[in-house]
């Protein structure tokens, strides 16, 4: 395959986030560059497929990721709100590890967090993963992490 094309170099796994969506991670490569790619898919009578709910995430990202998510406690009442982490994608664009409450309900929101001279504010690039699923989380992150460092 040619190095300027998108490839999956690995599906890690999924799981269900409501009825007709998954949340799938997945190693891509895009003009030989490898990443990490966290993202909703949707499958229904009408359309079955990638969302544009997502973020995609440096192999670097991943291993520092994985170690704030596998500290956190796996009981989703014993998780507090707030910022986890900020993690450099490039220069004026970060990702952003937070805990956050919306309508009620606890979630994980990795987004993308953007800093230079035409704008400084939230871009719409991120995902937000129910922490009630927080085992299926913790193992797709270690699975993530683990196949990195096997497949360098």
């Amino acid at each position: 395959m040619a190095e300027s094309s998108f490839q999956i170099l690995a599906e890690i796994g999924s799981f269900p986030v409501e009825e007709g969506s998954i949340v799938k991670f997945s190693v891509d490569s895009f003009k030989g560059h490898k990443y990490i790619s966290v993202r909703k898919y949707l499958t229904s009578d009408t359309y079955s497929g990638p969302t544009k709910a997502g973020i995609t995430l440096s192999p670097e990202m991943i291993s520092k990721i994985n170690e704030v998510i596998a500290a956190l406690p796996s009981d989703p009442k014993e998780i507090k709100e707030g910022e986890l982490g900020k993690y450099a994608k490039k220069q004026g664009l970060s990702v952003i590890l937070r805990i956050s409450s919306y309508m009620g309900t606890f979630g994980i929101d990795l987004r993308q967090w953007q800093e230079d001279e035409t704008y400084t504010g939230w871009t719409k690039k991120g995902i937000r993963l129910p922490v009630d699923k927080m085992a299926e989380i913790k193992d797709l992150f270690a699975k993530t992490d683990a196949y990195l460092k096997e497949n360098k």
